[in-house]
């Protein structure tokens, strides 16, 4: 053999052993990983039933509670956080916030009249102007006629008053008690005495309550101001908002608003009308049995049912407290009958017939909403506490709602599907949210 055809024989023969030693160390590594990979396992990154996937060895390594714990735990300090700074910006502003919900409910409960006029032709401005100016002066004439008769009654209720105060004492002796009248005269020193020590307390609160006067004026003015225009111009107000959010989003924004303003309205429709048959019934057993203040503990309670349960409880208590004052133990029960009657037939009755479906809510939430709203900002906080959330129910749901789809076309009218959904630049607000 030539020296060429050996060279390239032994050329041949080390490329073939080159091979041979990296196929060999290529499968030795396959291996290795092969063992390594069944005794640690592999990083899930997606399940079928849509379990909490991990994207690391460590995160394979917790347990899936752990995570799913973890989870959750980051993201409610995360909504904490936001809540607690919303709080605070609503504590800053409150006497512009408070106002300005006030002013919706009382849009919500004129908006009606004013469409009236609206379509008896009369001028968008004059009809407001018409409809506020009118509800003022009927708030104004109610709180004179209440005044007014507590003034004149209040000489006979201190009568009354102090002979049930005797009555009450005369029991506390001879009844089931046998109290002494050593026992008697150191209960009432000891509340004369309790008086004294927190006069500067009561005083000190007096004064507070004297300094927000300046305040509780404002916040009226802007009540006004700012019911005015959302009856003038709500529907240009709404639009203007519903503007600021991308064009993809008006759609939803724009159903959400008007369903909750619709929400809204019909709360406030409801509740008005609730509040005037509890506050007829009672004040026809109040003046069936002469009870001294008819009038302004009718008035209390139209007012007060305005405040979901607690209200009417209040007012009702109230109004047997006058009673037994004035009339006795007897008088005192019957009342309370006719409030518990009444009472019943407003919760299982009138709410659910007059309010529907659209507003209902249950209990529970309705008391921790009142709760936490005079917690917050006491009898406002109340007042304003269940619409919201009636508000805030109907705008998540409607939130949370797909866009219909679009019904098909037949094949007289069929058109090619556009490859991406066209959004009008606009939103046209139909109704009149505030």
């Amino acid at each position: 053999m030539s020296r060429f055809g050996q060279l390239r024989q032994r050329l041949h023969q080390a490329y073939a052993t080159g091979r041979e030693s990296v196929r060999t160390a290529r499968e030795r590594e396959d291996a290795r990983r092969a063992e390594r990979d069944r005794l640690i396992p592999e990083p899930v990154t997606s399940t079928e039933d849509g379990a909490v996937s991990t994207t690391s060895r460590d995160d394979a390594d917790v347990p899936r509670g752990l995570r799913i714990a973890a989870a959750w735990s980051w993201r409610l300090i995360v909504i904490g956080l936001v809540g607690w700074a919303l709080l605070r910006v609503f504590g800053a502003i409150r006497v512009v916030i408070v106002p300005l919900l006030v002013a919706l409910l009382l849009a919500a409960l004129l908006a009606p009249a004013v469409g009236w006029l609206l379509r008896a032709r009369f001028p968008r401005t004059l009809a407001t102007a018409v409809v506020l100016i009118g509800g003022l002066a009927a708030v104004v004439g109610t709180l004179t006629l209440v005044v007014n008769e507590f003034i004149r009654g209040l000489p006979e209720l201190s009568s009354s008053a102090s002979a049930g105060i005797g009555q009450i004492q005369d029991w506390l002796r001879d009844g089931p008690l046998k109290l002494s009248d050593g026992q008697l005269d150191r209960y009432i020193e000891s509340g004369q005495n309790w008086i004294n020590e927190n006069s500067q307390a009561l005083t000190s609160n007096a004064i507070a309550t004297a300094g927000t006067v300046v305040e509780v004026f404002t916040g009226a003015l802007l009540v006004l101001f700012a019911t005015f225009f959302f009856l003038r111009d709500g529907d240009r107000i709404w639009r203007f908002l519903v503007g600021m959010f991308p064009v993809a989003a008006r759609w939803r924004v724009d159903d959400a608003g008007r369903a909750s303003w619709l929400t809204l309205v019909a709360y406030v429709r409801a509740t008005v009308l609730v509040a005037f048959i509890d506050a007829v019934g009672i004040g026809i057993a109040l003046v069936l049995f002469d009870v001294p203040f008819a009038f302004p503990l009718t008035a209390l309670v139209f007012l007060s049912a305005f405040i979901p349960i607690v209200g009417a409880t209040l007012s009702g208590a109230v109004a047997v407290l006058v009673a037994l004052v004035d009339g006795g133990w007897v008088t005192a029960l019957i009342i309370l009958g006719a409030v518990v009657v009444v009472q019943q037939v407003e919760g299982n009755v009138l709410q659910p017939w007059i309010m529907g479906r659209a507003v209902a809510l249950h209990p529970l939430p309705v008391v921790l909403a009142v709760t936490a709203g005079v917690v917050l900002e006491g009898i406002v906080g109340a007042l304003v506490a269940v619409p919201l959330i009636a508000v805030l129910n109907t705008a998540v749901r409607r939130l949370s709602r797909r866009r219909p789809a679009p019904p098909a076309p037949t094949p007289s009218t069929a058109v090619p599907p556009s490859p991406t959904p066209q959004v009008p630049e606009a939103v046209v607000v139909r109704s009149t949210p505030p």
